[in-house]
């Protein structure tokens, strides 16, 4: 589990969630946690999961909860 902060990401793997949304395998991508794989369920995401292949994120951890937002 990450501690509470914000960390660059990447996707490198996606598939729709059951019950909507997405779930992402991310990579962080400096610090302490470099190289570490987070998975992350996305309710929000209504596109095509593997449009987010390779883009990057930004992950958010707060209390424990992560949330991710990926890169334009």
């Amino acid at each position: 589990m990450l501690e509470d902060g914000t960390y660059d990401a990447l996707v490198f793997d996606a598939e729709e969630a059951e019950g909507g949304g997405v779930a992402v395998e991310l990579t962080i991508l400096a610090g302490q946690h470099k190289g570490a794989v987070v998975s992350v369920v996305s309710p929000d995401w209504s596109g095509d999961a593997l449009d987010l292949l390779g883009i990057p994120a930004t992950l958010v951890v707060t209390d424990g909860r992560p949330q991710v937002t990926f890169e334009p």
